[in-house]
């Protein structure tokens, strides 16, 4: 095998890498949005919370208040999720530029 087989190897493995990295990062964006959510409806709530009696509301405010506990979940866990795949991605393409010398240089 040649210096150009295993430099053309390597350099899919990084691109490969790379596009994993470029898909948790949109899985980030999408758990950011997730999680600001829920906070939106809130500050709507709160805003016209003088209109309405919570007393006479509680049958529309509780199942609602549980989606946005259960999407405020969903959003911390992609957002761990993705930060753990980033910093494993980031590990792994460290990794191969140290082993590689042609990869050194980058």
């Amino acid at each position: 095998m040649n210096a150009k087989t295993v430099s053309t190897g390597v350099m899919n493995t990084v691109n490969l890498l790379l596009a994993e990295k470029r898909t948790s990062l949109a899985v980030l964006r999408t758990a950011i949005a997730i999680f600001t959510l829920p906070l939106s409806v809130f500050t709507v709530l709160i805003a016209t919370s003088r209109y309405y009696e919570i007393s006479n509301s509680l049958h529309f405010i509780i199942p609602l208040l549980l989606i946005c506990i259960v999407l405020v979940i969903i959003g911390v866990y992609l957002i761990f999720r993705s930060f753990r795949r980033l910093k494993d991605i980031d590990h792994k393409i460290q990794e191969i530029k140290s082993n590689e010398e042609c990869m050194q240089n980058l």
